[in-house]
């Protein structure tokens, strides 16, 4: 319970809708208590971390990617709000990633989880989780720099 906001906060990174991520979590705690395939006390965190991705991604297979926008989300693409492009841009430009991407920025820069840490979540070797997170901030750096020099050309 002490990590819930945390694992919402996961969930939503996948999803972008509330009453999907709320449904996610709770899914998750439904399949961690009938699981009971964990061995080590000490990895709760990470078990249940695993788990709510694999949740996530059983759920975007299901939807087939389909996104509802949220009142928030609404807000933020609004005109009245046009000091949030720069936080559009960088949330556009992480959603556009490819999932196994994705879930490496999220888990290690939102979470704040250690890329060890990160790679045993989603069953990867630390080489691996590695190499997606420079290829992942590789892309996203490009594509904000494209989005940047946009911007400059047509304000230019």
């Amino acid at each position: 319970m002490q990590n819930k906001e945390s694992f919402y906060r996961l969930a939503y990174s996948y999803v972008q809708n509330r009453d999907d991520a709320l449904d996610i979590v709770q899914d998750s705690i439904q399949k961690a208590i009938t699981a009971g395939t964990l061995k080590d006390i000490q990895a709760v965190k990470s078990w249940f971390y695993r788990i709510v991705v694999n949740t996530s991604l059983d759920f975007l297979r299901r939807r087939k990617k389909v996104t509802v926008l949220d009142d928030t989300t609404i807000q933020l693409h609004s005109p009245s709000h046009e000091d949030h492009y720069h936080d559009m841009d960088l949330e556009q430009a992480l959603n556009s990633l490819p999932i196994q991407y994705r879930s490496v920025v999220v888990l290690r820069y939102f979470e704040d989880l250690k890329i060890e840490d990160v790679a045993e979540i989603l069953e990867l070797n630390i080489n691996t989780a590695k190499t997606r997170l420079y290829k992942a901030l590789k892309i996203l750096r490009d594509q904000m720099n494209d989005l940047h020099l946009e911007e400059v050309r047509h304000n230019g």
